[in-house]
């Protein structure tokens, strides 16, 4: 009988970074509850132990509804930049934006995570896609917010700051926070890993 070979992991895929300390403080540059809330949830599962996660009013500096990819990430270095500005002591500052763009399919949401180190070292990661319905989809070509869009459509109030699109089409299966926390701790892979993912 033959004996399967298992592979041995370099020890950094293994073992959380021992560069990270003890206690965290994570600046998350929207102070909507869901972004703070999959922020620290994130942090904790991925580091163990989490001092301060704030969120501050940083701008996008980007319109209130981006429509594609490019300019969805954007606003999520955007408001890095200035919650860093607003915070400049901490050690991580955490951009998080929400979008739409199209394909031949139809108009899809998601949303980028971009993460800063006070060492400079950045990585980014995107959640998974959805496509909004034609309801909602008229509306946002018609110049509306997509979460007011849900709103006016599914009837609810301040959904954004809720369960999200995503907590409404899939009648509470995934939340928003939950679909943001996945995507955030993708984001923190290369800090989980610092020597696979030198800085640079």
């Amino acid at each position: 009988m033959s004996t399967r070979y298992l592979p041995t992991w370099p020890k950094a895929l293994a073992t959380k970074s021992a560069n990270q300390p003890n206690a965290l403080r994570v600046i998350v540059g929207s102070q909507n509850p869901v972004k703070v809330g999959c922020t620290r949830e994130a942090f904790t599962q991925a580091f163990g132990k989490v001092g301060v996660v704030e969120g501050v009013d940083a701008l996008s500096n980007i319109p209130a509804q981006p429509r594609t990819e490019e300019e969805t990430l954007l606003g999520a270095k955007n408001r890095v930049s200035h919650a860093k500005t607003l915070v400049p002591e901490a050690d991580y500052w955490v951009g998080i934006e929400g979008g739409v763009d199209e394909d031949p399919q139809g108009m899809y949401a998601f949303a980028w995570i971009y993460v800063l180190h006070r060492s400079g070292k950045s990585s980014q990661s995107k959640t998974g896609t959805f496509y909004l319905p034609p309801p909602v989809v008229a509306l946002i070509r018609e110049g509306m917010e997509l979460g007011h869009a849900d709103d006016l459509v599914f009837q609810a109030q301040n959904s954004k700051q809720k369960g999200g699109s995503v907590g409404l089409l899939t009648q509470g299966i995934i939340t928003r926070e939950a679909y943001y926390q996945q995507a955030m701790v993708l984001a923190l892979i290369p800090f989980l890993n610092d020597s696979l993912y030198p800085a640079g």
